[in-house]
């Protein structure tokens, strides 16, 4: 575990030398004596304060009082939130655009048994467990009329078909330091939600079960061959320190790109009476289809995550940031 402090003069501007120095930073932050006063204020802001501002603004959903942020035995807790402005989707023969803000947002903590990653260059970085949010949804994506070639031969005058991405299952491997590196950022288990006028409210593709397992990297893929690689983009990567003089560090990543083709798609299910449509879906949309033969790019990212080693210091910092 990467334990040396690093220097926070490094502009941002020093990009190798910034991503580096964040990954020592991120394997153990120092809590000044001085702070031990803020565990009075350990738990959620009260329901009435002001949403936390400055670096922390969009952060008011983070589950700071939930039992696996207040144990004792981590060694870091943080708030996530992450919002996607374009990119798409593509399953077999099918595109879905994300023309709407696709939002994520959640806390996240590292316990005592310190899990880290390895990257090919021999650096390391802290791998994150995490917590969905209080009184939000953890992923939230808006509904979008996508082409599925073929569908109107079969249900005529009645074309529109719309598309929503669902969670189906929990964030997990949460790697916020494998930026720029051939590694996922997290692991994200989703299902697509088709909606049209025969199809019935419980038509998908992907279950909670045989969800769609989506690996996005700002590095580079690894598809099984001939499938060519996909990069990504880390975008500018920032470091703020908590302007109020409390431990917290804000990272910020903007105009990034994640991406991913290394997924397989499982075929529809629930649609139509008694599943009767599930094969004509299969059959327009080419699924199954598999790794390879899918991608995804979150572009246009803009992400910001709080990392503190104690969850009281950072429901301090929060408060501090609303009340000022």
């Amino acid at each position: 575990m990467r334990r040396t402090q690093p220097d926070h003069s490094a502009s941002s501007s020093d990009r190798p030398a910034a991503r580096h120095g964040s990954r020592r930073l991120l394997g153990r932050l120092a809590v000044p004596a001085a702070l031990a006063g803020a565990a009075l204020l350990a738990g959620t802001v009260p329901a009435s304060a002001a949403a936390p501002g400055g670096p922390y603004t969009g952060m008011g959903n983070c589950p700071l009082n939930a039992p696996a942020m207040t144990n004792p035995a981590n060694l870091q807790v943080g708030c996530l939130v992450s919002i996607t402005n374009g990119g798409k989707f593509t399953l077999g023969s099918t595109v879905v655009p994300f023309n709407s803000p696709i939002k994520l947002q959640f806390g996240f903590y590292w316990d005592k048994s310190a899990p880290e990653v390895t990257f090919p260059d021999g650096t390391t970085a802290n791998q994150y467990n995490v917590v969905p949010p209080t009184n939000a949804p953890l992923m939230s994506a808006p509904m979008v009329e996508i082409t599925i070639p073929g569908i109107q031969n079969f249900l005529p005058g009645i074309t529109s078909v719309f598309a929503q991405v669902e969670l189906a299952g929990q964030v997990s491997k949460f790697t916020p330091m494998a930026t720029g590196e051939p590694y996922p950022v997290f692991q994200l288990p989703i299902k697509l939600h088709l909606f049209n006028a025969l199809f019935g409210p419980d038509c998908y593709v992907g279950s909670n079960s045989a969800p769609l397992v989506l690996k996005p990297t700002t590095g580079t893929t690894a598809p099984p061959a001939p499938t060519a690689p996909m990069t990504g983009d880390p975008g500018t990567v920032d470091f703020t320190m908590d302007p109020n003089g409390h431990n917290a560090l804000v990272v910020s990543e903007n105009n990034a790109n994640l991406v991913d083709n290394t997924f397989s798609v499982p075929g529809a299910n629930g649609c139509g009476l008694l599943g009767s449509l599930n094969q004509i879906i299969n059959w327009t949309m080419n699924l199954p289809a598999t790794p390879g033969k899918n991608s995804v790019s979150f572009q246009q990212t803009n992400a910001n995550f709080a990392l503190d080693e104690s969850v009281s210091d950072l429901t301090a910092a929060m408060a501090a940031s609303a009340a000022h």
